[in-house]
């Protein structure tokens, strides 16, 4: 059996690899490059760093594993980066983890593998995938270790998909992994975790879409819930719906972000009201333990990676489109952020927020 390791440079692929070994497989490395340009290819906390290739490259060679990098920086422009900012343009608020899992990871790395002759795909996600053999479904289910789960950015693989995917970290917790890559002796075993998006390794969205559009987005109001001006705001794509920190307003009660109107180049604030809502509509969904939800599916839902999920009850009135009704009204449930779906541990599916 022979298996493509997805090797970003880190611990957790890094051990991904040692495990597949021991388990017998036939292993080879891949490095995804995904992005150029000198800053990122320079910053330690980003992906495709000089730093990362090193030192996949050197699990790779302590492993007696081939080992190699891809360009498909190409494809996660298209793919990812673009709709990034058409997101941001449009007021919604991006999450290109699951794009780049979606499009890149798990459909270009799963061609390549395949024109290689591997039979599964393996990455460092702490999840799990497991058969049913009742249904004949394949399905995504959280990691052991649920502080780690990453189930969430996972949940648009398909069933092709899944089907080849392996996450060996699954049944583990993030110590345990460091200590095998300890005993391995990998140079990143201690190495720590990035937690921004790699393309945009300090932080700043805004200035990252104003220099890769060439675009300077234009200054306009902030409106209270009455209309009005309560002062001005240095371009929508630099707001999300619930933000309070960095509006430049004073006063006695916070204010926080409640709509972003791209039309009117207005970004509408409260004092809290207008934060919560009991339903959400997704489109452009995909469904996992199930080919379709028929009726009403009770289930539990998170609409953020961070956010534990609450109950709630989910239709489907047509092919692409979920309606998620919570039994609580959830706080800055925002457009283009990703709306999944849980049955205990398993993920029924998920979409993006419309």
């Amino acid at each position: 059996m022979r298996a493509l390791i997805a090797m970003s440079g880190g611990v957790d692929s890094s051990v991904a690899a040692a495990l597949m070994k021991e388990q017998g497989y036939d292993c080879m490395g891949v490095t995804m490059r995904l992005f150029h340009s000198e800053h990122q290819r320079l910053d330690p906390k980003s992906c495709c760093s000089v730093r990362d290739v090193d030192d996949a490259a050197r699990v790779a060679l302590l492993l007696s594993i081939p080992y190699e990098t891809k360009d498909y920086s190409a494809d996660f422009s298209g793919k990812v980066i673009d709709k990034f900012v058409r997101t941001y343009q449009c007021g919604g608020t991006p999450n290109p983890c699951i794009d780049c899992n979606r499009y890149l990871k798990f459909e270009k790395l799963l061609e390549y593998g395949l024109s290689r002759d591997c039979d599964v795909i393996v990455t460092g996600h702490y999840a799990k995938v497991e058969k049913d053999e009742e249904s004949g479904r394949y399905v995504l289910k959280k990691a052991e270790d649920l502080s780690k789960d990453q189930s969430y950015v996972l949940y648009n693989l398909s069933q092709e998909q899944l089907k080849y995917c392996r996450f060996p970290l699954g049944e583990l917790n993030k110590t345990r992994a460091r200590e095998i890559a300890a005993e391995y002796g990998f140079v990143n075993a201690d190495k720590a975790e990035s937690q921004d998006i790699c393309f945009v390794p300090d932080g700043d969205y805004a200035s990252f879409i104003e220099e890769y559009t060439g675009t300077k987005y234009p200054e306009g109001d902030f409106v209270d819930p009455e209309g009005n001006v309560l002062g001005r705001h240095k371009g929508v794509i630099h707001y999300t719906i619930g933000q309070r920190k960095g509006l430049g307003l004073a006063a006695e009660s916070p204010w926080y972000v409640t709509g972003i109107d791209v039309a009117d180049n207005r970004v509408h604030l409260s004092h809290g009201e207008g934060l919560f809502t009991d339903s959400l509509t997704a489109h452009d969904i995909n469904l996992i333990s199930v080919p379709r939800i028929e009726g009403q599916m009770r289930v539990k839902a998170k609409v953020r990676y961070r956010q534990t999920e609450t109950p709630a009850t989910v239709t489907q009135p047509d092919e692409d489109t979920i309606k998620v009704v919570f039994d609580e009204p959830q706080r800055a449930v925002t457009k283009g952020q990703a709306v999944v779906l849980y049955d205990g541990d398993t993920v029924v599916g998920g979409g993006t927020i419309a």
